[in-house]
């Protein structure tokens, strides 16, 4: 299946989609009847296992949305139970250092790029996949190219050292995790504080120079809309958790009761 990210940021065009905490593989497929380009299945904030990722990586596979995995530590045993699952693009929170990230890409990918360890898996069709039946060289450069390493750029250690580990060969992108970045600047969730705009603008400015994917989180249609204006490729809007309960919210308010 294509990786509907990166398809679309080499033809230069947005891509948009949304988290998910649900823990249902019925709340992913559903979300193929929007016009969403991805859904990303969160490792980090729930307590979902591998088994169910495979569940829910299938289930955004079949409904046409690529699936993305936060992955919930940097150690070779998530990313790369995550990656043999089928992840389409991998977020990886928490990076600190540019050494973090170089580690990160050995995980995440094959030689030459890194040393991630190979046996044919879900993610290849069991080495049955059209990208793995031609041999084992073709699906590792398959696999270097179109999957997505993605760091989340959410501490003071990464953001000062954004322009270096956004030029690491193997990382494709950084996801902005606005929230926890706020946080560490002790200026919580203040995102037209102009020191936590400059730091959203920095990090964006160092993926454009990079030619990586500039990617960010925002609870708001308005920011979203923002965002993409100011030149980001890719927006995560909103958790479903949270537009389940806005949801119903609004029904019940409706209600004559």
């Amino acid at each position: 299946m294509k990786n509907e990210i990166l398809e679309k940021f080499k033809r230069g065009e947005k891509t948009i989609g949304t988290f998910t905490l649900l823990k249902s593989a019925t709340a992913v497929e559903a979300l193929g009847y929007t016009d969403f380009d991805f859904v990303v299945i969160d490792t980090e904030h729930t307590s979902v296992g591998v088994e169910s990722v495979v569940e829910y990586i299938s289930a955004a596979q079949n409904a046409g949305l690529t699936p993305m995995v936060r992955v919930n530590g940097v150690s070779r045993s998530p990313i790369l139970r995550l990656l043999d699952a089928g992840a389409q693009a991998l977020v990886v929170p928490c990076v600190n250092t540019v050494e973090d990230v170089k580690e990160i890409v050995q995980y995440s990918k094959y030689a030459p790029l890194g040393s991630r360890g190979f046996c044919p898996t879900r993610d290849g069709g069991w080495g049955f996949a059209d990208h793995a039946a031609s041999g084992i060289e073709d699906y590792m450069e398959y696999c270097n190219k179109n999957t997505l390493l993605i760091p989340q750029c959410e501490t003071l250690g990464c953001l000062e050292n954004i322009e270096e580990i956004v030029n690491i060969d193997g990382v494709d992108g950084i996801l902005i995790g606005p929230f926890d970045l706020s946080i560490a600047m002790n200026k919580p969730a203040k995102f037209d504080d102009p020191e936590v705009k400059g730091a959203i603008k920095r990090i964006l400015s160092a993926c454009k120079e990079a030619g990586k994917i500039a990617f960010i989180f925002t609870g708001s249609v308005d920011d979203a809309n923002k965002y993409l204006d100011e030149g980001f490729d890719c927006v995560g809007v909103g958790l479903d958790t949270v537009v389940y309960i806005n949801a119903y919210r609004d029904i019940i308010s409706k209600l004559k009761l």
